[in-house]
């Protein structure tokens, strides 16, 4: 399983399916990660967290820990 957290700056992925429960998951999904969405890695902090993202159109910054809870797909 490959989640967002090995993906490389550069990537374009696609979300699988999200891990966690409850406010976790669910702070997840408002954020914009949710099943099928595109997501391209534009940066990585110097010591790998946090992440910075594009998707749905505006750029979103997450930790790895909770990008080791989104499940992804190769884009393309």
């Amino acid at each position: 399983m490959k989640t967002l957290k090995d993906a490389r700056v550069g990537d374009t992925v696609t979300v699988r399916r999200l891990h966690g429960e409850g406010p976790v998951k669910r702070r997840i999904m408002d954020m914009g990660l949710t099943k099928g969405v595109e997501v391209f890695v534009r940066k990585v902090a110097p010591l790998g967290d946090p992440m910075e993202l594009n998707l749905r159109g505006y750029e979103l910054t997450i930790r790895r820990g909770d990008a080791a809870m989104v499940e992804i797909d190769e884009a393309g």
